[in-house]
């Protein structure tokens, strides 16, 4: 079983199976939601990711998405689309308690959108801490 929630811990979840696809998303919406430059959702069949604690806050992003967060901390936690993943919730894979433990993402989507810099962004110099 995996288990995570959102940074202060008001919204927990469990998923009782491994997610079926854990991709890198670059989309508009992702990155402006998240004020990140690329959001991982690992994919589940809606069924398969229960809320275990709290409720989080729904607002539609889109005419076609909704994003659930923790209306205490701001942490994006899942994405429902009825239009585009029918049955599916899209779990922001960083909000696990070990997001070590699903396999690494196996593809990157919605590249037409991606911010210029992040193309090569894994070249830039690299540091176990912030450099002093």
């Amino acid at each position: 079983m995996l288990m995570g929630g959102c940074h202060c811990g008001a919204v927990r979840y469990a998923a009782v199976k491994a997610p079926s696809r854990h991709s890198i998303c670059h989309c508009t919406d992702c990155r402006r939601t998240a004020g990140a430059p690329m959001v991982a959702w690992a994919i589940f069949d809606h069924g398969d990711v229960r809320v275990t604690k709290g409720a989080p806050k729904v607002r539609a992003s889109s005419e076609y998405g909704q994003r659930h967060f923790c209306a205490e901390c701001g942490t994006g936690l899942f994405y429902v689309s009825e239009t585009y993943l029918p049955g599916k919730i899209d779990v922001a894979s960083a909000t696990f308690d070990d997001p070590d433990a699903i396999s690494p993402p196996s593809a990157q989507v919605q590249l037409a959108e991606r911010i210029g810099w992040m193309k090569d962004a894994h070249a830039a110099p690299a540091f176990e801490r912030y450099p002093g």
